[in-house]
């Protein structure tokens, strides 16, 4: 079966805050990341699937936790979703050098992501 959770970030509106609440609460190992125009952390957790944070990007945005479904194109996967009902929170977008991600809020209201990781490219026979 296609399609599992592959990450899970907080947007959250105090960054500072929140590394330090969750530092504290789990022990996790929180590395922050200059990905272009943004620092971004990335949350290890040991054992299961991982996840970041960042400062919310959504205009609307409030603190929350959202997990991210992986999708072999996120533009097809977004227009899919649309036309089954979604909104669209925040469109397709290029995470330099990692691979696009949108956010979508389901018929019922519920937010997801949709994840297409950056095709690695293949190596040159000799």
């Amino acid at each position: 079966m296609g399609n599992p959770f592959v990450h899970i970030e907080l947007v959250s509106t105090d960054v500072k805050k929140a590394k330090s609440f969750y530092g504290k609460l789990f022990k996790w190992k929180l590395d922050d990341v200059d990905i272009g125009d943004m620092i971004y952390t990335v949350v290890k957790v040991g054992e299961g699937t991982g996840g970041g944070l960042m400062q919310n990007p959504m205009r609307d945005g409030h603190s929350m936790w959202i997990a991210y479904v992986k999708v072999g194109n996120v533009k097809k996967a977004t227009s899919k979703a649309k036309a089954l009902g979604a909104k669209v929170k925040k469109d397709v977008t290029e995470v330099e050098g990692v691979g696009r991600l949108s956010i979508i809020s389901d018929p019922t209201g519920a937010l997801l992501g949709l994840w297409e990781p950056r095709k690695k490219a293949k190596k040159k026979k000799s």
